[in-house]
């Protein structure tokens, strides 16, 4: 069977124990005034969701309703267990419907980096087109265009960067957004769909 979680499944026990139970974890900020943005009720998308903390909970805490998608099934049944309420898939991204609906905001931290090139050009045009007007995206990358192995799954990394990353954000009909750096030194490229 092949592992769509990019090497995350087979890692999923020592993440969820680390990453996944930390609440105000690396980029829990910059998720926090990311939601701020978004009126109370919004419906938003977590791709890449993993357990859900911190982000999920983020947007729960912010009174928004939250969507999530994640190719891990151990990530998935954690989620669940975490929040029990929320609809999430166990599905990739790439063969992911988003649910048949669209948003007003989709969220993506530490996920765009771990997908291929042309998975990556592919996956913003595909939120950019799930997105309602004057809905609002965020994804992490790297600035720099760069190459690396991950450090938790050993899997090949790859950024586009910054200057692709802008790009694709234009041609999926977005306008760019604010870029933020998190604590960890995580950069966060946004766009919103014109009303």
């Amino acid at each position: 069977m092949i592992d769509e979680s990019n090497g995350y499944e087979s890692i999923a026990e020592i993440y969820i124990n680390g990453r996944g139970r930390a609440i105000n974890g690396i980029g829990a900020s910059t998720a926090r005034a990311w939601a701020r943005t978004l009126k109370a009720g919004s419906i938003v998308l977590d791709l890449g969701c993993g357990t859900g903390i911190p982000v999920t909970k983020i947007l729960l805490e912010a009174g928004l309703n939250a969507y999530a998608v994640d190719a891990s099934p151990k990530m998935v049944e954690d989620f669940r267990q975490n929040f029990p309420d929320v609809s999430v898939v166990c599905e990739s991204v790439e063969r992911s419907p988003f649910f048949n609906r669209t948003f007003d905001g989709i969220i993506s931290v530490g996920l765009m980096f771990l997908l291929s090139e042309e998975t990556q050009r592919a996956l913003i045009h595909k939120m950019a087109a799930a997105l309602n007007p004057g809905g609002k995206l965020l994804f992490t990358a790297p600035v720099d265009k760069i190459e690396w192995k991950d450090a938790m799954t050993e899997q090949a990394s790859r950024s586009l960067g910054a200057g692709q990353y802008r790009k694709l954000i234009s041609t999926s009909g977005l306008s760019i957004g604010e870029e933020f750096d998190d604590e960890g030194g995580n950069h966060y490229f946004s766009g919103i769909r014109p009303s």
